[in-house]
């Protein structure tokens, strides 16, 4: 596999890159890849907590998504050759850790660790892809909530805030906490493993930091205008 976009410089073999490039994919895919199984086994879990059967049916749906998202980027894997379980290993723990940190406390927060984490990692994982071959590229696009799901969801937000209005500070600061600890998660995948490091031949720690900080920013200004259609502070 190598990189259209990018040309090795005398420093740099084509093989080399080209590596380079196939081990940041891996490590990639193998992030989304845990990263949508634990979601769907934590959807799943938290919609036998519903206080009705249409309540439920919203979750189900998502976590059913989640595991067509999971089996995607699986796929993809296996296309390239790899083990999609030695690609996950890595991130288990760290996942497994982000979701002990912000266990829900009950349904409403459940809902809207749904609402944060869900758009943010996929906003995430889209900024990045934006950078990466076609095929990749494509199998990326595919880990998305659909438009129809983010809609039921919000409108049961809405719809949860405006019957309880005492919901509304608790819930802004359970935002906020998870907004922080979902950011710092993704500064700490990307440290960890390297992100952006394997899309050029130039390539440096720094530049591939600055360009997770600009991406960081516009997570950032995304997740507060999400908070506001709530009529939340971010």
């Amino acid at each position: 596999m190598s990189i259209s976009a990018s040309e090795p410089d005398d420093c740099v073999s084509a093989g080399e890159l080209s590596a380079r490039y196939d081990n940041f994919v891996v490590d990639l895919l193998g992030s989304i890849a845990y990263g949508e199984l634990s979601a769907f086994e934590r959807l799943a879990t938290d919609a036998r907590h519903s206080p009705s059967l249409s309540d439920r049916a919203v979750l189900g749906k998502m976590a059913v998504a989640e595991f067509g998202h999971y089996e995607a980027m699986c796929a993809r894997l296996v296309e390239m050759g790899m083990d999609p379980e030695l690609a996950m290993a890595p991130y288990q723990r760290m996942v497994d850790s982000f979701h002990e940190r912000t266990r829900p406390a009950d349904w409403h927060e459940s809902l809207m660790k749904a609402y944060v984490v869900e758009a943010i990692t996929e906003e995430f994982y889209a900024a990045i892809a934006e950078r990466l071959d076609e095929s990749t590229r494509e199998a990326v696009a595919k880990v998305r909530t659909s438009d129809e799901q983010l809609q039921e969801l919000t409108t049961l937000l809405k719809k949860m805030l405006a019957q309880d209005p005492r919901l509304s500070s608790r819930l802004a600061l359970w935002g906020r906490r998870l907004v922080g600890e979902a950011l710092t998660q993704v500064q700490r995948i990307g440290a960890k493993h390297s992100f952006l490091m394997g899309l050029r031949a130039d390539a440096t720690q720094e530049q591939a930091a600055a360009d997770i900080a600009t991406i960081l920013s516009t997570l950032t200004r995304n997740h507060s205008r999400r908070m506001s259609q709530l009529g939340l502070t971010a």
